[in-house]
């Protein structure tokens, strides 16, 4: 019955092992700062350089037990365990920030000591020299995450360019660097905030309104001389059609081709039958020259002029005169008295 419970005991454990294995894989280093001059500040008022590691899974995951070393030693696969576990320093037990939720970030306290906090481990850095350091889990067995810091300016960080824990790593100035948080962060910034930064004496603004006020009056001058332009040939056509007539002109245009149209018919009939002799070609074009001379006379321009004459039908005393002067019998003007012979 025990080597039974024995046998089920340890078919558990080897099952939780990739279980294990794979939570693990979810812990990542993510920024870490070897010289702090200006940036974190620790409870007791000292700068430390500090490591970020984050939970970069969708579920919670304790960190506590969990190993950190700057001693490449450690990778000798040699070593014995209780040897490996005396060059690193452990993440302590008892502390709920060491259980990290989906996402979370937490930072650690490096060239430090335990005794001033569960955050404070006494990892030595070397901030004039590169600096590798690395993440073992709680057996200090398996090697989770490791990176090569190089040597960092004051304030510099060493930091993952994505927070999923598979990018590449990048230097990030001292304005840049973000202890605690999320990598990649993004700055709302407001145009007219953005505009005051880029152009703090408005010189800019000057420019771009003087610009815009001079674009507008050269739009306002091509398109008033556009229209000017226009308006002038229009006034040139309309003097044209007032004294030429295009009716006229096209009626003229239209008769002059019909008569060459004939004259050309009765000239090709001539050729073809050549028995008619020059009389009759000069007889042929005389009659179209009439025809033409007619017809263009008979194209009239549809303008009529009226010429005034005074008739003077409406002066009244010219035709009130006979009413104020008697008749007086003349030799002239006496009646005659007809006669009648017998």
């Amino acid at each position: 019955m025990n080597k039974l419970r024995f046998l089920l005991g340890g078919l558990v454990v080897l099952a939780s092992l990739p279980m294990m294995a794979q939570m693990d894989a979810s812990i990542k280093l993510n920024e870490v700062m070897t010289k702090n001059e200006t940036s974190l500040i620790d409870g007791y008022g000292e700068r430390n350089a500090w490591v970020e590691i984050a939970n970069i899974s969708h579920s919670t995951y304790n960190i506590r037990g969990m190993y950190l070393t700057t001693d490449r030693t450690v990778l000798d696969k040699k070593m014995s365990v209780p040897e490996r576990v005396k060059r690193m320093s452990q993440i302590p037990n008892g502390d709920t920030r060491t259980n990290l939720s989906a996402q979370q970030i937490i930072v650690f306290q490096l060239n430090s000591s335990p005794a001033q906090g569960a955050l404070h481990l006494s990892v030595k850095v070397d901030a004039d020299k590169p600096t590798w350091i690395a993440l073992y889990n709680g057996n200090a067995t398996q090697l989770i995450d490791s990176v090569t810091v190089p040597v960092l300016a004051a304030d510099q960080s060493y930091a993952r360019i994505n927070n999923n824990g598979i990018g590449d790593w990048e230097v990030k100035s001292a304005d840049r660097v973000t202890p605690g948080i999320q990598n990649q962060t993004v700055v709302s910034e407001s145009k007219v905030a953005k505009f005051k930064r880029e152009d703090p004496y408005g010189f800019g603004m000057a420019i771009m309104a003087m610009s815009i006020v001079f674009s507008c009056l050269a739009l306002l001058w091509i398109t008033f001389t556009l229209f000017g332009l226009f308006m002038r040939h229009m006034e040139t056509a309309k003097k044209v059609a007032h004294h030429q007539p295009i009716k006229p002109i096209t009626k003229t245009v239209e008769k002059t081709i019909e008569v060459g149209h004939k004259t050309g018919i009765m000239l090709k009939e001539g050729f073809d039958k050549k028995g008619i002799d020059k009389e009759v070609y000069l007889a042929v074009i005389g009659l179209a020259l009439r025809q033409y001379e007619d017809d263009i006379h008979d194209v009239e321009s549809g303008v009529i002029t009226i010429k005034p004459k005074n008739t003077d039908w409406d002066d009244e005393y010219s035709q009130m005169t006979h009413l104020h002067e008697p008749l007086i019998p003349t030799k002239h003007n006496a009646p005659t008295i007809p006669t009648f012979k017998n």
